[in-house]
């Protein structure tokens, strides 16, 4: 059988390891029942839904012809140590300098990740990110993250 997709080949590939991961690792947990659910309850259903979704993906790129075949090409490095590297700033920097300051710069670095980076569109997007985040993690949740620096503690 012939590869029509390699894009879609390997993304749904990777769905199903993804998925099928997710449901065996769920397993080691209590499911409880449909009215009172357990741990495993969601991260399972979840990752059943992503390896069915893959197994259509990879379906779709073994049987529908594409133009041109969707060819992987080179994988983007430079981008993802930018994205890897902005991640890394944030776990470092959210327990010092809170929510406030370490998201507008896991959002700025990780934009440098893209050919269009724009200052402009970038301070808006940390704007709206950093209180939607706020809004949902720390009024809404009542979860305990820094919004602002701490100074001084150990």
């Amino acid at each position: 059988m012939k590869i029509k997709s390699e894009k879609d080949f390997w993304s749904g590939l990777m769905f199903i390891v993804v998925g099928a991961a997710f449901a065996w690792g769920a397993t080691a947990y209590s499911f409880g029942s449909s009215a009172r659910p357990g741990p495993a309850y969601f991260p399972f259903g979840l990752g059943v839904l992503m390896a069915l979704l893959g197994a259509a993906v990879l379906f779709k790129a073994m049987t529908f012809e594409v133009e041109g075949g969707d060819e992987i090409g080179d994988w983007p490095l430079k981008q993802a140590g930018y994205i890897l590297v902005a991640v890394v700033i944030f776990g470092a920097a959210l327990p010092k300098l809170g929510m406030a300051i370490s998201l507008p710069l896991l959002i700025a670095v990780s934009s440098l990740a893209s050919g269009e980076f724009r200052i402009k569109e970038v301070a808006a997007n940390a704007a709206i990110l950093t209180v939607g985040s706020w809004g949902i993690f720390i009024k809404g949740l009542g979860l305990t993250i820094p919004l602002w620096p701490v100074f001084g503690a150990a």
